[in-house]
């Protein structure tokens, strides 16, 4: 499936960066929550 997904990396680079910005932003919304979790959940860290 990866391998057929190959040749539109080159003919729509335009899907490759909007899934690549989805990625970022999963991830660094699950960043930024796991720091304010953490901060309200553990008193003693700061």
């Amino acid at each position: 499936m990866a391998a057929q997904g190959r040749q539109y990396l080159l003919d729509a680079r335009w899907l490759t960066a909007i899934l690549g910005m989805a990625i970022l932003l999963v991830s660094s919304a699950f960043n930024l929550l796991g720091d304010g979790l953490r901060d309200i959940l553990d008193p003693k860290h700061a």
